[in-house]
Parts: structure tokens; C-alpha cells; sequence
């Protein structure tokens, strides 16, 4: 499906999928320039911050730590984790995570010195001259996960895809509303996203690759083009503006008209997706050296003082982010992590800040939708029209709200990703996506107590 787009007389064909939603973007802070944020007087980092096994602390209580030093480290499926400050440790604590889980916390204490740690250097080679192996352990020991939330370890992500995927897309939709982390990454520093780029394709030996951006960053598309003009290997797709566009299922439609079958992944359609600030981390890795440390996150919301675009240490507070905002106009209605339509309520304002915390919003009263108590569905359809999944929601809450979670797998009830557009369609106010997420959540408990 293409969309005819006319811009200052020119026409251009916005890619798109089928179903999805339009929503009010709240792109408030697209014209602020990123900031960085002066690391806290104490981090908090979590010993998980992606899929996959928690990190081992590699630290004591105590200890003096460096700036991009590593502090946890396991094997498997895990992504490495790293002081953002330097320092010394102050102790290693169980505090609920953003995902509401409790998980071990390191806890150091900021000396002011950022001392960086002696081992951080570039890497040695050209990059021509590097081997996919040496790029994946590059990528690992800087402890690089997806950016945009899914957090999935890049090197594991890397070495799944290899000798299938022929084509590398960067995920450049940014489709939540309010976030423009990615958008300002984009404007700010394109030759750190499209370098990355790169680099990931030479460890994948793919010779194609996109860089996936919505429409209504026409100012990002522009400088995309002219800075790869000179590229060959690499192209500027526009996508139409939709909800959930950024959906790496949903972007593989828009661009080639694949579709994933049921537990599928890209890579099984020669496809491979990254986020756009997943490619910048890995471009300054390898120019730099420097771990996953800090991440840009967009703070708004109408609570917000001075909503802005932020560089922010990982493992600072929620709390100390909003006050360098200039703190709150009012008392809050919720505080979310990520994205109003698949991020998480916050029920702590000092949740730190971790790898996949892609924005922090602080909304009143009036930005939330209110509860509807024991709503009903009128059978209008909505939620069916909109999935991007071509699923049956309706079955799916139906069925939740009866106990019979199970009755949920005969609707494909797994393929589902959350993305909410169902709840958000809904005229009833149905929670859709809860009843969802509690189906899952029985039917995997009920699983796990079989074994």
C-alpha cells in the first residue's frame, strides 16, 4: 500500500500496512535540541536491562569504579553492563525495576571526576579490514541492546541473522506520540546512525540497507538523503505517519510487502531490524570505545515544566530527570516509562533510567482516559479493523474477562504485540490490552508450573 504525499510540490509515496491507528503525536519537543544532563550524586544501575539473563555483578561494595568500566557480565543471552560514573560502590540492592520486577541493583556513588576507565580505547582496524566476529565482540563488550525498547542484545540479534538476512532496515519511525529522541538523534548526528549502519552490515555481509523514516520528519528525511547520496549500499525510505508503524513486522510490510509467517522472524524473510540509536551506540563504540552509559530519553508530558530531549547517565532517577526540568506544574496523574501506548506506569518517581528508557512522561488528569467500570462491548468491530496483526481482540477479552484464558491460544493469541491499538479504538472503553496481558500472564504461569 502506498500513500501519495505532496510536499512543496513534490509527490512522494509514503509506504504503509494495513490496519494500524492515527493519534494526536504530541511531538512537542522535536524542536529541542539534545541536552546532556549532568550525571546525579547516585546511580542505580540494574543488573538486567534487556532479554535474556541477569548480569553477575563483577563489583563489591566498596570498590572503586571507573566511567564505562564494566560491572556485570554473564553468558548466554545478556548484554554486558557498565558504570556511568565513576566512583565507589556503595552497595548492591533489590529495588523494583521499571518493568516492575525486583532485581538486583548496583548502587555507586558519583565522585564528580568521570574518570574514565583505561580500557576504553577505538577500535584498531579499519573497518575493511575487521571481521564480523571481531564487530559482534566489539557490540558485546559494550554492552549494546536495542534502543527503542525491546532491548534484545545486538551481538545475539548480529549472530541470529548471519548467512540469512539480505537487507537491514533502521528503524527510524519513532511512532509513539510525544517521542523525539530519535528524531533529534537523526538531525543532530545522522553520520553516528548511518556510520552504524554500516558497521552492522559488514558483520552481516549485507549489501542493502534502509533507513525507515515517517513522514512527519520531513526534515530528517532530507538531511538522510543528501548525507547518503554518496552511498550506494544505503537508501532513505518515507513511510506513511501511523500507529504502530515502528513495529519491526509492520516496517517490513511498509517496505517490501513481506509478511513474517507465525513464529517467524525477520531474519527467516532475509530481513534484520535496528533501531536507529541501537546503530549510533555501535558507531561510537567502535569509534570511541565507550559502553552503553547513557541514552537519549525525551521528558514531557503536560505536568512537565520544561518538556526537552535529554542525555541522560543510566541508572538516574526518574525523579532527578524531571526536576532538571524544572520539576512539575502539578500534581500527576501517572508517570509512564517509554511510550503512552506500550510503555509502563510508573508507581515510583525514582525508577532509574535504563538502556530502553526511550522517554519519560509525566501526565495530569486530563492527558489520561478515564476508566470506564464494567464497560461492554457494543460488537462494533473496531479492534478487529485496526490490529496490525489481523487478530480478534474482542475474542481475546471476552474470553479474559470469563476465566477461560486458554480459550485465547485457538484466536492466536501469542501473535499479539501489545501495541494497544484495540484499546485505544475502543468507543466502549474496553482495557483490551490488559485482559490480553493477563491472559498471557495465566497461561505462562500455568505453564511454568507444569514443568
Amino acid at each position: 500500500m502506498h500513500i501519495i504525499i505532496i510536499q512543496i510540490g513534490v509527490i512522494v509515496l509514503a509506504l504503509t500496512f494495513r490496519g494500524g491507528i492515527h493519534i494526536d503525536d504530541h511531538k512537542t519537543t522535536e524542536h529541542c535540541v539534545i541536552t546532556d544532563m549532568p550525571a546525579p550524586a547516585v546511580v542505580y544501575i540494574p543488573v538486567s536491562q534487556h532479554i535474556g539473563a541477569p548480569c553477575i555483578p563483577t563489583v563489591h561494595p566498596g570498590d572503586t569504579v571507573f566511567r564505562g568500566q564494566k560491572i556485570g557480565d554473564a553468558e548466554g543471552l545478556t548484554c554486558a553492563i557498565h558504570s556511568s560514573v565513576s566512583g565507589r560502590v556503595r552497595d548492591i540492592q533489590p529495588i523494583i525495576d521499571a518493568m516492575g520486577r525486583k532485581t538486583n541493583h548496583i548502587v555507586i556513588e558519583n565522585d564528580f571526576k568521570n574518570t574514565l576507565d583505561p580500557s576504553i580505547i577505538p577500535f584498531s582496524k579499519p573497518l575493511a579490514e575487521a571481521t564480523p566476529e571481531e564487530i559482534m565482540q566489539v557490540i558485546k563488550n559494550a554492552g549494546i541492546s536495542g534502543m527503542g525498547g525491546a532491548a534484545f542484545p545486538t551481538h545475539a540479534k548480529i549472530a541470529s541473522a548471519m548467512g540469512k538476512a539480505k537487507k537491514l532496515i533502521v528503524n527510524c519511525a519513532e511512532c509513539e506520540p510525544y517521542i523525539t529522541a530519535n528524531h533529534r538523534l537523526l538531525l543532530e548526528t545522522p553520520q553516528f546512525v548511518i556510520g552504524g549502519t554500516l558497521i552492522i552490515m559488514k558483520a552481516l555481509s549485507i549489501e542493502e540497507g534502509v533507513l525507515a523514516v515517517e513522514a512527519n520528519k520531513a526534515n530528517a528525511i532530507a538531511l538522510l538523503k543528501e548525507t547518503v547520496k554518496d552511498k550506494d549500499m544505503l537508501c532513505v525510505k518515507t513511510l506513511k505517519t501511523k500507529y504502530p508503524q515502528g513495529d519491526e513486522r509492520q516496517l517490513i510490510y511498509a517496505i517490501d510487502k513481506i509478511e513474517i509467517p507465525q513464529g517467524k522472524l525477520p531474519a527467516d524473510v532475509g530481513r534484520v531490524v535496528f533501531n536507529a540509536e541501537t546503530c549510533s551506540k555501535t558507531y561510537r563504540a567502535f569509534t570511541t570505545g565507550l559502553p552503553v552509559i547513557d541514552r537519549i530519553v525525551t521528558v514531557d508530558g503536560d505536568c512537565v515544566v520544561k518538556p526537552q530531549n535529554l542525555r541522560v547517565a543510566i541508572g538516574t532517577p526518574f525523579s532527578d530527570v524531571i526536576n532538571y526540568c524544572g520539576g512539575l506544574k502539578e500534581r500527576p496523574a501517572k508517570i509512564i516509562s517509554g511510550g503512552p501506548m506500550m510503555g509502563f506506569a510508573q508507581w515510583n518517581p525514582d525508577t532509574p533510567v535504563i538502556k530502553g528508557t526511550a522517554a519519560i512522561l509525566v501526565l495530569s488528569s486530563d492527558s489520561v482516559a478515564k476508566q470506564v467500570k464494567n464497560s461492554v462491548c457494543i460488537h462494533c468491530g473496531n479492534c478487529v479493523r485496526v490490529c496490525p496483526m489481523h487478530l480478534m481482540p474482542n475474542y481475546y477479552s471476552m474470553y479474559t474477562r470469563k476465566g477461560l484464558y486458554e480459550r485465547c491460544l485457538d484466536f492466536d493469541l501469542m501473535s499479539c504485540m501489545e501495541c494497544g491499538s484495540c484499546t485505544y479504538i475502543c468507543p466502549a472503553g474496553i482495557p483490551i490490552i490488559q485482559h490480553i496481558r493477563t491472559s498471557k500472564a495465566k497461561i505462562r504461569e500455568k505453564k511454568n508450573t507444569k514443568k
